[in-house]
């Protein structure tokens, strides 16, 4: 941890962990630090301290000084999931956690809350093809790993019916922030409906304890992208036609899917998915602060 983080949590004050996936494969270079910047000023305004977690030189990292997160934004490096920190550490790798990853290094630091973009889930099947096992392994981390993942829903290129049910299935409580309907990412509904409402940190941070009283899984809090930035659902679809088309292929695979299709997204859209991004990583970011000073009461 940095001294910044082994502080923060030696003092009990609120602190956010955010993950770098979304930094170095999410979000196009030079853009992408200037988001990391704001993100962790965004937390900071709220009252709490940013832990942005990597891997670099073979060591797992929880909260970054300003050249480790310029490296996260610049360097070439690889997505780690779970199942790929072992490896990295190890072998001395340089890598960008993902949901999965971050998840697991946020509760070892002893960190309880996580902000983010989007949440894995279920992929659709490609064209041609009857049914699909991608499925991402942050399901399985959220089961076993008592964070509260702050998000905005998962991303509409996935199933998310499919992606819900799986999160049932596992004891995952699903909130939503001040909405009735799940949102999907660049959307703000994806016509589904949140199994619980909450319309206040305080409540968040209710729910969160007593879920924790009975429970090791985590708990999602899905915040909508705000208003004005919600992509346009007619080019939304089409844009997801498309990219479910590019991918038919079958060249791309696996963790190479979602950041294959968020480049599609933000080059077809004119850039009007990435500002949607940009929107609601900040606004889970601010949330998860302010969910992190109740809980820290």
């Amino acid at each position: 941890m940095s001294a910044e983080v082994a502080d923060a949590l030696a003092d009990r004050h609120p602190v956010v962990a955010l993950e770098s996936t979304l930094l170095a494969h999410g979000l196009p270079p030079e853009h992408n630090l200037r988001v990391a910047t704001r993100i962790e000023s965004t937390v900071r305004a709220a009252g709490a301290v940013p832990a942005t977690v990597a891997v670099l030189d073979g060591q797992a990292l929880v909260g970054l000084s300003a050249t480790q997160l310029e490296r996260v934004c610049t360097e070439d490096l690889a997505k780690l999931s779970l199942r790929d920190l072992g490896p990295a550490l190890a072998l001395r790798g340089c890598g960008a956690t993902t949901v999965a990853s971050t998840a697991v290094l946020a509760d070892a630091a002893g960190i309880g809350v996580f902000a983010t973009g989007g949440v894995g889930g279920v992929h659709h099947p490609l064209p041609g093809t009857p049914v699909s096992w991608d499925v991402s392994a942050d399901l399985g981390v959220l089961a076993r790993t008592p964070v509260l993942l702050v998000c905005s829903g998962m991303k509409s290129i996935l199933d998310i019916p499919a992606t819900l049910e799986v999160l049932e299935s596992h004891s995952v409580p699903v909130l939503g922030y001040r909405t009735d309907d799940f949102p999907a990412f660049y959307l703000r509904s994806s016509g589904l409906p949140v199994p619980h409402r909450v319309d206040e940190p305080a409540q968040v941070a209710r729910v969160v304890a007593a879920h924790g009283r009975f429970s090791d899984s985590g708990v999602l809090l899905a915040n909508p992208v705000p208003a004005e930035f919600e992509l346009d659902r007619e080019l939304h679809d089409r844009l997801l036609t498309e990219g479910l088309r590019l991918l038919a292929g079958g060249e791309v695979r696996g963790g190479d899917v979602t950041p294959a299709m968020l480049e599609h997204f933000h080059t077809a859209s004119g850039g009007a998915s990435l500002a949607a991004n940009e929107a609601l990583v900040l606004a889970n970011a601010e949330l998860g602060a302010r969910v992190a000073v109740e809980l820290a009461r």
